[in-house]
């Protein structure tokens, strides 16, 4: 998925929804909304964050780096957390949301936003299963989380606007196979997401989403 209907809705609105069916000229005003809601909040604060939540295979990654090509913004995400071999307990998969380091992420990145001074942490890599680069972070206003999980009630009260993306399984199953190859796919069906749906079922994160959304 690229940038290119992105930029067109943007600049070029009432063109880009000529023609469009009723249903999916309302999703994308939701787009709009989005950029509208970003604009609102820079002009009455001086730090912001936004969450990208959602399924997998629902765009999270794509709009994040649409919305920061946009901003001068720092962008972070929930997939440099995954969890370490270590951590992988049985008591820990079982917990609901457990699926990720979030004491690390609250702890190298919410700490260091809240500082408002330069910071720094590591990206866990998901090849070598251990942590890798580490990522130099400057203060800006706007702060985009992006990924699954990135609304975890451990992190969620530092969100000025909560977006979620949301997905059919039949256009989810497609893009992930296209994306990660069939032997990853089997791995998101059988294990990735059920737990994804119960984080957004049991911590009711749809609910508490300001603006929900499905990306074509």
């Amino acid at each position: 998925m690229k940038f290119n209907y992105l930029n067109s809705l943007i600049k070029n609105p009432n063109e880009f929804f000529k023609n469009m069916p009723p249903d999916e000229v309302n999703e994308y005003k939701k787009l709009i909304e989005i950029f509208e809601s970003i604009d609102q909040l820079i002009s009455k604060s001086d730090f912001m964050c936004i969450a990208i939540e959602g399924n997998s295979g629902a765009g999270k990654s794509t709009l994040a780096k649409f919305i920061n090509s946009m901003y001068d913004s720092n962008l972070f995400h929930m997939d440099d957390f995954f969890l370490r071999p270590e951590q992988k307990t049985k008591h820990r998969l079982n917990e609901v949301g457990g699926n990720i380091d979030y004491e690390r992420f609250n702890m190298e990145v919410i700490n260091g936003l809240k500082s408002n001074l330069e910071f720094e942490y590591q990206t866990y890599n998901c090849q070598s299963l251990k942590l890798d680069k580490t990522r130099k972070i400057r203060p800006k206003v706007l702060n985009i989380i992006e990924g699954v999980y990135s609304m975890h009630p451990s992190i969620i009260n530092i969100y000025d606007l909560k977006i979620f993306l949301k997905i059919d399984e039949k256009t989810q199953i497609e893009r992930i196979l296209k994306r990660n190859g069939e032997l990853m796919l089997n791995r998101f069906i059988n294990e990735w997401i059920p737990m994804e749906n119960e984080y957004f079922r049991k911590m009711e994160i749809r609910d508490k989403s300001d603006i929900i959304l499905r990306l074509p």
